[in-house]
């Protein structure tokens, strides 16, 4: 298993050449105005090669103020491990991916522009416990105005085994402010939660998001990992 869930930062591991997995949530989330909204991602990953992973994402989306729920973009992205236990970079991966235009926007479930981002993954083992380390950069078209034309991201996740199947997540995550029309406030948040592996290709959690910084919904999750098994023979 290679679970990705449930944090918003990513590992440098990725699914062995032949396999796949699903992940797949809920997301429910509460606006400081008392508005509601959510989603439900579903991810898919191919274990192309030992170092090389294909991952297709696309969520349902129910923006906040809206009474109907919509598919949202979908996300392509690839990716690529390029070294294991290294000094200070540890596992290191770089992870780009192109989100289309598929999702309504008159639903605010699309942002109605294309989407280059590269997300780079640090991941490291302090005994039991996992620590991931991302940063990554999108640009976007459009004129900025149903979304700005650059954005970045940052995340701090922790996880390691509690007792038995029980493990925990931790994480701190930021979107730095943005400019333009649709510029946006920073973000700070915080996520954390259990998992349980029910068994050796499935692997379950649950939590809650909590803002620091910024207009971050409190949101509660939960969702799976499935390991669908070896498609073909490498």
């Amino acid at each position: 298993m290679q679970p990705e869930r449930p944090t918003v930062a990513t590992h440098a591991g990725t699914v062995a050449p032949g396999w796949a997995e699903i992940e797949a949530g809920v997301e429910l989330d509460r606006y400081a105005d008392r508005s509601r909204g959510g989603s439900a991602p579903m991810l898919i990953k191919l274990g192309l090669a030992t170092h090389l992973q294909l991952s297709v994402q696309t969520p349902v989306v129910r923006a906040p103020g809206q009474v109907s729920t919509g598919i949202g973009d979908v996300v392509v992205g690839v990716k690529w491990r390029l070294v294991d236990d290294a000094p200070i970079l540890g596992d290191f991966a770089i992870f780009p991916s192109v989100k289309a235009p598929t999702g309504s926007t008159s639903a605010g479930a699309g942002t109605g522009t294309t989407d280059v981002s590269v997300l780079l993954i640090s991941s490291h083992s302090l005994r039991s416990v996992a620590m991931d380390l991302n940063a990554g950069y999108t640009r976007r078209s459009g004129a900025g105005r149903r979304a700005p034309r650059e954005a970045t991201v940052w995340t701090a996740s922790l996880g390691g085994p509690a007792r038995g199947r029980l493990g925990w997540v931790a994480e701190i995550y930021g979107y730095p402010a943005t400019s333009g029309p649709a510029r946006s406030d920073s973000i700070v948040a915080f996520l954390a939660g259990p998992t349980l592996q029910v068994r050796p290709w499935i692997v379950l959690d649950a939590g809650v998001i909590l803002p620091l910084v910024g207009p971050q919904p409190r949101a509660a999750y939960a969702g799976l990992t499935y390991n669908v098994g070896r498609w073909w023979s490498p």
